[in-house]
């Protein structure tokens, strides 16, 4: 049975009149009757008790008419995802940091590129302090950054992961590193290699000031993967996602330190604006993106 002899049959079982029913399906009273008989020999049982003067709904017929409609509903959903599928097309740019496309993106980016071939993607790679200004100022369509401490109302974010900052240390660390009576490093006398701008940089510039430190900054580095190579040459101590020194090549050659100041931790997601959203190249991979962080 095919869908156009699902809708005869449902045409009929609500007109329960084979010659209106004809009519509408634009079909001869023999050919409609034809299909009723092809139906029913499929079914194994007559879907419509009918005299001389009255057509009704066998007990068959009934549960075939619901049969009818779920199949009918069922393709018409299937047949408009496709199309919605299909006519996703256009460009969609990404911005994220060298870490999140190794980290974050592949499985996102294989999935994406899987269901909606037609859109062209353009993958753009850079510090992560940059990207949430980036989607800000249209320049990028998204972006994968760390939830933004300010100005969040201009942004739309969907978290994917939260990743702790850690305090990093060469492996044989000199004297400079400066420890507290406590054993706890000690900020005003170690050197620091410090992000030039960005959350992790504001998060310890606040810590600082909270505890009225005067930090001794020995250099200032853009990126946080080109701290921990820093820190590994023996510049100072430093602060950096774990998540991005997880993905260092240079993660055996440094240390965390654990009697560290604790900040707050990054959570780690996509960023794009309300405008941006609203295209469907955009939108289909925010939806794939919620649906596998779920």
């Amino acid at each position: 049975m095919d869908n156009r002899e699902l809708e005869i049959f449902l045409t009929l079982a609500e007109l329960l009149h084979f010659g209106r029913a004809s009519q509408v399906c634009n079909l001869s009273a023999s050919a409609l009757t034809r299909t009723i008989q092809r139906l029913e020999e499929q079914v194994g049982q007559p879907l419509f008790l009918r005299d001389n003067r009255t057509v009704s709904l066998s007990a068959a017929g009934e549960q075939f008419r619901i049969y009818a409609r779920q199949a009918l509903q069922e393709w018409q959903q299937f047949h408009t995802a496709i199309k919605s599928e299909q006519t996703i097309a256009g460009t969609l740019s990404i911005y994220a940091s060298i870490t999140a496309v190794y980290s974050l993106l592949p499985d996102l980016l294989e999935s994406y590129r899987n269901a909606y071939p037609e859109v062209q993607l353009e993958l753009r790679t850079g510090t992560a302090e940059q990207a949430v200004g980036q989607v800000q100022t249209g320049e990028i369509d998204l972006a994968v950054a760390a939830l933004p401490d300010r100005n969040r109302s201009q942004i739309e974010f969907l978290p994917i992961t939260t990743t702790p900052l850690v305090f990093i240390a060469p492996l044989q660390p000199e004297s400079s590193i400066a420890l507290t009576i406590e054993e706890q490093l000690d900020l005003s006398k170690t050197p620091l290699v410090l992000p030039q701008a960005g959350l992790s940089r504001r998060r310890l510039d606040k810590w600082l000031k909270s505890k009225r430190i005067s930090p001794n900054i020995s250099s200032e580095v853009s990126g946080n993967e080109a701290i921990i190579p820093m820190v590994k040459l023996g510049c100072g101590v430093s602060i950096v996602p774990q998540l991005v020194l997880e993905r260092s090549p240079f993660r055996d050659e440094v240390q965390i330190l654990k009697n560290a100041p604790q900040l707050e931790p990054y959570v780690v997601g996509l960023c794009s604006t309300k405008r941006n959203l609203q295209r469907s190249s955009v939108q289909a991979f925010w939806q794939l993106a919620e649906d596998q962080s779920l």
